[in-house]
């Protein structure tokens, strides 16, 4: 019987510190709580050993050693995880050291008789325990354990939310419950009754009240996240049973309908092995119906991101008002996340803030957000978790504070936009799934936030414009006519802007050219060369003008097509040739053959000409040096098509979707090339759509891309043409 009981003491620790490490091996107060699993089973053996009638009476005298020295790293191994769990506490090194010390002289006397005592056999051979005489001093360090135990469960708790308190109290309870009953057992009821025999009791019942305690604390108060190892597990224990039963069942049927009693259940017959097919083929629509079945049942919380996302986006194109926004926002997230509530904090104009959010949600002062600020620069935080070791006291303070359990930091190119914080998870506590969730959302909250305060500005400056207009009418009514004037001179700002800005570029360009052909003078080779590149900086300023009058056009609905008959292998010729002093340092070229005939078609020539130019020159930014761009143009199947090849960085398949978006950029392209606008591609797409055609686009990450569109002929015909 005491076998029996040993195994499955054994085996109870041992696959719950497995299952308990599985969830995530590289924590350390999941692989402290795996220590005190595996102690457990050492201590078990150790002690079963001590009693064993053995040949050799120097056998029982070393476990009985160990089990002494087992029994007290157990209790090192729960006050290293009480120091982990649930935050990660700062340890003085005094405190550190005296543990130490202390812990090393008693574990060394238990290795001999001082401590641990000696065992002897009597002439009825009867094993006999003996006490040491420094068993006191194992019994209160032992005690000073379960003390530091209770400091570190109930003493500091203090700044933690609900939950985790709860969890602290289980966690004291079952380290303190089974320390006590091995101590009683173990020590303390041998030396009143002056017999051993208890000892054999003390593992068993110390490792179910443990076993016991922290699985309630599992599955009632969420104390480790096991559920995906126990759902795969659960899964597949049900695929192979269902498949071994169902195998069982047939091959008894087959067996018993066709062939005689004598004939084996399970055989290499023909119909054996059509059988095995049969089941191999039947394991993964099982496995998916298990798979549904344990995810429901452990998963009632669960939610689909892509429905998320999807339910997401359309919230953010849905307004452009700011506080409604973050309102239908952060209710959105709090609902799917079961958050008790979530809130933003936004920075605002002129040193200013806004918070909103769920209905009764706590606020977030700016001092504390002061606070985060510094430790998310400090970090480059991406999210912020209250029960992270790493989290700093004075950041777990501020979550306390204002009850949230996870900060999303909302962070741009030029700062700290402001954070989202969600309180506590009223069903259990949040995972790593939704971590991930979270961060993945955080670039689409910035751009979304980042329009609505644009939007908020635009409306304040008008606001403020309009308040000089009525007072400048109301001093000034003479003035009529002038006021006209300044109303139409706002709604034609951005096309006069451009033009103005375009007309000195224009004579920068001509000037520098003449310097580079030697009209004021002969010109050195690196004279030449910063010449040159004065020259292609202000082609590129050039062309941003033209990018963010077109933006302006689309967004007024001025946007139109003036076309005409256009060469456009001429067109895509004349742009390879002018980036062409862009690739040569790189050690880049363009290959591309001119077709010897192409129909002269209806274009809009400059902006089709935009449209090649970004395709090439993208190209040329995001590949890697010595390599070739194929860019090719043919007409096909009725279709005029234009395609630029590069070798270069890709795009990320994640952020493939939405790369035609207005302002977006892929996270490998920003950190290449940081100026970028993120409006050429949106502009080429609405050029190539105004046209009647579809942008053609390919990519793979780290292998290349390719760019370039196709339009049906018929829509870019010359009239006369088609007769």
């Amino acid at each position: 019987m005491d076998i029996i009981i040993l195994v499955a003491t054994c085996v109870i620790n041992f696959a719950l510190g497995a299952i308990i490490l599985m969830q995530d091996p590289r924590n350390n107060y999941l692989r402290a709580f795996a220590l005190i699993s595996g102690l457990t089973c050492f201590w078990s053996i150790s002690n079963y050993v001590t009693e064993l009638s053995l040949a050799d009476i120097a056998v029982n005298g070393i476990a009985n050693n160990l089990a002494f020295i087992t029994g007290y790293c157990v209790m090192l191994a729960a006050v290293l995880f009480t120091y982990l769990f649930p935050v990660q506490r700062r340890v003085k090194t005094y405190e550190v050291f005296i543990i130490s010390i202390v812990s090393l002289i008693v574990i060394a006397m238990s290795s001999t008789p001082l401590i641990a005592g000696t065992v002897t056999e009597n002439t009825d051979g009867i094993l006999q325990f003996s006490n040491g005489p420094w068993l006191w001093l194992y019994i209160v360090s032992f005690i000073s354990l379960l003390a530091i135990i209770a400091r570190n469960s109930l003493f500091s708790v203090g700044h933690l939310q609900k939950s985790q308190k709860t969890q602290a109290w289980l966690v004291f309870m079952a380290f303190f419950t089974g320390g006590m009953i091995g101590l009683l057992f173990n020590i303390i009821l041998p030396i009143f009754m002056e017999s051993w025999h208890t000892t054999r009791y003390g593992p068993p019942i110390g490792s179910l009240a443990l076993v016991g305690i922290i699985v309630y604390a599992i599955s009632k108060h969420r104390l480790f996240d096991i559920r995906l190892v126990v759902v795969r597990s659960a899964t597949y224990v049900l695929t192979i049973g269902t498949l071994a039963a169902l195998y069982f069942l047939i091959a008894y049927s087959v067996s018993s309908l066709l062939f005689s009693p004598d004939t084996p259940l399970v055989s290499q017959s023909p119909v054996s092995i059509g059988l095995a097919l049969v089941l191999a083929l039947l394991f993964q629509p099982i496995k998916r119906f298990f798979d549904k079945l344990t995810n429901k049942v452990f998963y009632r919380d669960n939610y689909s991101t892509d429905e998320f996302f999807a339910r997401l986006n359309r919230k953010l194109s849905s307004t452009t008002d700011l506080r409604g926004l973050l309102k239908t926002v952060s209710a959105e997230i709090s609902t799917t996340l079961k958050a008790s509530q979530g809130y933003f904090f936004i920075y605002t104009a002129h040193g200013h803030y806004v918070s909103v959010g769920t209905v009764d949600h706590t606020h977030l002062p700016k001092l504390d957000a002061i606070e985060l600020d510094k430790y998310v620069s400090k970090t480059q935080a991406t999210i912020i978790t209250l029960d992270a070791p790493a989290t700093p006291q004075l950041v777990h303070r501020i979550m306390i504070s204002h009850k949230a359990e996870l900060i999303l930091p909302l962070v741009m190119d030029k700062g700290i936009l402001g954070y989202l914080l969600l309180g506590e998870h009223r069903v259990s506590k949040f995972v790593q799934r939704d971590i991930k969730v979270l961060e993945t959302i955080a670039d689409e909250l910035v751009i979304a936030i980042q329009n609505a305060l644009s939007v908020e500005q635009i409306k304040d400056i008008n606001a403020h414009l309009q308040q000089r207009i009525d007072h400048a009418t109301k001093d000034l009514r003479s003035s009529n006519a002038q006021l006209r004037r300044l109303d139409e001179a706002k709604d034609e700002f951005i096309s006069m802007a451009s033009h103005q800005l375009r007309t000195p570029l224009t004579g920068v360009k001509g000037y520098i050219s003449m310097v580079m052909d030697g009209d004021a003078g002969e010109v050195t080779d690196s004279q030449k060369h910063l010449l040159n590149e004065a020259f292609i900086s202000s082609e590129r300023m050039v062309r941003l003008i033209n990018d963010f009058l077109n933006v302006s056009r689309l967004q007024t609905g001025k946007f139109t097509l003036d076309t005409k008959p256009t060469d456009l292998s001429k067109v895509v010729t004349e742009e390879l040739n002018s980036l062409q002093p862009n690739a040569s340092p790189r050690g880049l070229s363009f290959n591309f053959t001119q077709p010897t005939t192409f129909p002269t078609l209806n274009f809009d020539e400059a902006k089709i000409r935009q449209v090649i130019m970004n395709f090439a020159d993208n190209a040329l930014y995001y590949s890697r040096e010595d390599t070739i761009i194929d860019v090719s143009l043919a007409i096909e199947n009725d279709e005029v098509i234009f395609k630029v090849k590069d070798k270069g960085i890709g795009v990320p398949k994640s952020e493939q979707a939405r790369l035609f978006n207005k302002f977006f950029r892929a996270t490998n392209a920003r950190r290449q090339r940081p100026d970028g606008t993120g409006v050429g591609l949106f502009l080429a797409k609405k050029v190539v759509t105004a046209h009647h055609g579809d942008v053609i686009f390919e990519s793979e990450e780290g292998k290349g891309s390719t760019f370039g569109f196709r339009i049906p002929v018929h829509e870019v015909q010359l009239a006369g043409e088609s007769e």
